[in-house]
């Protein structure tokens, strides 16, 4: 029998969460825990409501686009697909990238009121990036409000929007009705800039999370958007796309007052199909990739999962688990928490060395450097940035219960004292701003 009874009480809820962040934080890639597995998990109950149409059989999500990440990538933004010259990719996106451009690729020149692509008028900027802006826009034609993409006329800018098309076009083989991605309505050109339409949506994850003062949602309340984005990682796989860029900042809440909430997932600009994996591009966000691609590795639909892990303990906690600035920090956080990846792991990556110290003559053949040996040799000093240090994935449960108590919504004597788990020995909270 199950060592949790299907009459859950919230505090099992708790429990059953925590037994579920374990298998989707896996540190070996090969075991990382499938949607379909995380939808089977004790943790759904099947009375609940998802907001996903979990009746179709054609394993699609829909696609819908988001204000951009308060926490950029830092990591490189480089694409090196190799099926980006494919004959089927160039024969689909036709884009004309001039060798000159007749203007700086870093002067947009976009403020309220402009006017793209003859009659899509500027509101407002809802954020920017490498790529560019993403702005609010009416369509003069139709009053219809969208979010458009402007990309950089730069000629890798250029080139990054076409694979992200490339993408887009593959997503639209899924059912616009039961997927959770934003919904891509073309593009246009206006002058050498390359725009992307897609649907309006309300307010990007990591809002929604700061809008309820870093204290975490209720699980009756997250439960439903972690089996929607589980459902839109199940409806990538199906048509084997990788994300590699899963992070609050790139999930939308469509209406922020419907309950429950139904969320998208959005920005393709980092994914590439699995066949086409290239293990020593950099991509991402530190502090969501999974470990696989901080390492160097081959990579897959699998490493979304390691960031969906990531994006539920935020949904759960209020804050990010593992905020590191660098990939160094990053190691070294998840290393404390949940121990190191295994050798073999390690023996396959790319960037090991860059991290690890091979010594052959200990048991784990694989040392990880010291805050010194990486300062030394890279003159980047070592931050302390996290707001939660736990001393494994289990203590997660004690900390759900001292931001909502045992039950959700019930606050614990500890949390209104301002205690911040120091009754509990093998976890402490260090500056939990909330």
């Amino acid at each position: 029998g199950s060592r949790y009874s299907l009459k859950r009480r919230p505090e099992n809820g708790q429990r059953l969460f925590v037994s579920l962040i374990k298998q989707m934080l896996a540190l070996d890639a090969n075991q990382h825990i499938t949607p379909s597995e995380v939808l089977q998990h004790p943790f759904f109950d099947p009375k609940s409501s998802l907001c996903i149409d979990t009746s179709s059989t054609r394993g699609q999500n829909r696609v819908v686009f988001q204000q951009p990440s308060n926490l950029k990538s830092k990591r490189s933004q480089k694409i090196n697909c190799s099926f980006q010259n494919s004959v089927e990719f160039s024969q689909q996106v036709h884009i004309n990238m001039s060798a000159s451009p007749s203007f700086s690729s870093d002067e947009l020149e976009i403020v309220e009121g402009t006017i793209l692509g003859n009659h899509y008028k500027v509101e407002a900027l809802l954020g920017e990036g490498g790529f560019g802006i993403v702005a609010k826009c009416r369509d003069t034609k139709t009053n219809q409000a969208i979010a458009i993409k402007v990309n950089k006329s730069r000629p890798d800018v250029q080139q990054e929007a076409k694979l992200e098309i490339f993408i887009l076009e593959q997503l639209r083989k899924l059912d616009p009705d039961a997927v959770n991605i934003v919904k891509w309505n073309g593009f246009f050109q206006d002058g050498e800039r390359v725009c992307l339409k897609f649907e309006l949506l309300d307010q990007c994850l990591w809002d929604y999370i700061r809008d309820r003062n870093k204290q975490g949602l209720p699980i009756s309340e997250f439960r439903p958007i972690l089996g929607q984005l589980t459902s839109a990682l199940s409806h990538l796989g199906s048509v084997g796309i990788v994300h590699a860029d899963l992070k609050p900042g790139n999930i939308m809440v469509v209406n922020r007052h419907e309950s429950p909430v139904k969320v998208k997932l959005i920005d393709f600009g980092l994914a590439c199909p699995a066949s086409a994996v290239n293990p020593s591009d950099c991509v991402g966000t530190v502090g969501y990739s999974a470990p696989e691609v901080v390492l160097g590795l081959p990579y897959n639909e699998a490493s979304d999962m390691w960031s969906l892990g990531l994006v539920a303990v935020e949904l759960a906690t209020g804050v990010p688990l593992y905020p590191a600035e660098n990939e160094y920090d990053y190691l070294k956080f998840i290393i404390e928490t949940q121990g190191q990846p295994p050798d073999h792991v390690l023996d396959s990556g790319i960037y090991t060395d860059d991290y690890f110290i091979e010594d052959n003559y200990k048991q784990q053949r694989w040392t990880f450097k010291t805050d010194q040996q990486f300062q030394y040799e890279t003159g980047y000093p070592s931050l302390e940035t996290r707001y939660i240090k736990l001393k494994c994935l289990d203590d997660l449960e004690q900390i759900m219960k001292v931001r909502r108590g045992p039950e959700d919504g019930q606050t614990t004597h500890a949390e209104k004292n301002g205690c911040c788990c120091h009754h509990h020995p093998s976890s402490f909270l260090l500056h939990w701003q909330g």
